[in-house]
């Protein structure tokens, strides 16, 4: 990694940090840290589960129980056990809470047009666009990968997000019950796993693996979200999926694919598959990858 580019992040982080007043334990004059104040603001005016804000902002527990302690004891928030089910527990604004999340949301916009009203028109869109370009550019820093039960909530809504995608690309559409198999017994171990990708808590991609001892193992159902092309998510999945094939001993990979998805073909190719002979009877697909670990 370059240095230059490196002191440049920091010097970036620096500012924004000295602008929007973080820098010390009264964010925005408040009489707290940046931290709490921020919570306030992930709770929201409807309340939010506390394993929903762990995952949000890649807090640990202890940490996170620690600073909403503190928020209880400023009459700011309150914490109670679902009663239908307890292991979930919910944090709420109190009164309070919401007049001084009002509050913020007032002394956060001050500080925003006193960032615009020291510009010319000109600086000011320049500005606004670089912003939106850095917020995109954060994003890939933020995502977390882990391996996920096939059967959970998530991993399902992935499944639904990638067989609509396939019905509505390829030419004669897509049904999963006519495709070579890759259920949830196949995807969980020993017999193979899947990874999700998250941003802030939410799924925005998947990749399947299925694992056949000696034989190759198969790469499966990998899928982006439109909302997250274009930030490198794919070449991150193949690059998880790959580690983890490794780690069961794998040492190459097979993947088929079909036409319409000129996208993934390309990233295959560039992540060092090359086309082969056919290898499975896959009536969807027209080409056929593998790939040797190194």
């Amino acid at each position: 990694m370059n240095a230059s580019d490196i002191r440049q992040v920091r010097s970036f982080n620096r500012i924004v940090a000295e602008g929007i007043g973080a820098i010390d334990d009264r964010f925005l004059g408040r009489g707290r840290p940046m931290s709490e104040s921020r919570l306030l603001w992930e709770i929201g005016v409807d309340g939010a589960d506390l394993r929903t804000l762990r995952a949000r902002l890649s807090l640990d527990s202890g940490y996170l129980s620690r600073t909403l302690v503190s928020l209880e004891r400023q009459g700011l928030v309150v914490v109670q056990t679902q009663s239908d089910d307890r292991r979930v527990r919910r944090a709420c604004l109190t009164k309070a809470g919401l007049d001084e999340r009002t509050e913020l949301e007032r002394l956060s916009d001050v500080i925003a047009t006193h960032v615009l009203e020291s510009l010319s028109d000109e600086q000011r869109r320049r500005l606004i666009t670089a912003m939106g370009e850095v917020e995109r550019l954060l994003q890939p820093s933020l995502m977390r990968f882990a391996i996920e039960d096939p059967n959970s909530d998530d991993a399902r809504w992935c499944f639904k997000q990638y067989f609509a995608e396939l019905n509505e690309r390829f030419e004669s559409g897509f049904d999963p019950a006519f495709s070579l198999s890759a259920d949830s017994r196949e995807l969980t171990a020993p017999e193979g796993a899947l990874i999700v990708a998250r941003l802030r808590g939410n799924p925005i991609g998947c990749v399947a693996l299925k694992f056949h001892k000696k034989s190759p193992a198969e790469l499966k159902r990998m899928w982006v979200s439109a909302s997250a092309r274009g930030l490198g998510l794919g070449r991150r999945l193949i690059d998880e999926a790959e580690k983890h094939a490794r780690q069961n001993g794998a040492r190459v990979i097979h993947l088929e694919t079909n036409r319409t998805l000129h996208e993934a073909i390309a990233l295959y190719r560039q992540s060092g598959y090359v086309e082969v002979d056919a290898f499975n009877t896959e009536p969807y697909a027209h080409h056929w990858f593998e790939k040797k670990l190194p």
